[in-house]
């Protein structure tokens, strides 16, 4: 069995942004060489996310809106863990619902999804500099 590990990073615009990863992905697929096994893509960050959707416009926005009622970044008091000092809990409870990481099954070498799936890096607390891990395993 073979194995690579890759890291990704990123320092996004925005506190919310979603970028889509797939292309990175399978870069690094293609340069492992390995043809039947799995990727796992790992968001680094307990305020970020990896998961996989659909790469629509309307879809993220909705996601953004989604999110926001369910975590709303405002009033920052009304998270104990902004008591510490932080202004993130809402991202943390963002990325909570979101996902830690993905799993894609590669067959013949290509990333083995289904009809319009890609992967995404979630950012939920950004403007800072945040990795993500991406390891391939098999033959």
């Amino acid at each position: 069995m073979k194995s690579t590990t890759e890291y990704l990073t990123f320092n996004t615009k925005s506190r919310f942004q979603l970028i889509n990863i797939t292309m990175d992905v399978e870069k690094i697929l293609n340069v492992s060489g390995i043809k039947e096994g799995l990727c796992l893509i790992n968001s680094m960050h307990i305020s970020a996310s990896i998961f996989i959707n659909d790469d629509e416009e309307g879809l993220h926005r909705d996601f953004h809106e989604w999110l926001e009622k369910l975590a709303p970044h405002e009033p920052i008091s009304q998270y104990r863990h902004n008591d510490t000092g932080e202004e993130n809990a809402d991202a943390h409870l963002k990325r909570q619902i979101m996902g830690r990481e993905a799993v894609v099954a590669i067959t013949k070498g290509k990333l083995d999804f289904g009809p319009w799936e890609q992967i995404f890096y979630g950012e939920f607390d950004g403007k800072r500099k945040k990795r993500v891990l991406v390891k391939i395993i098999g033959e």
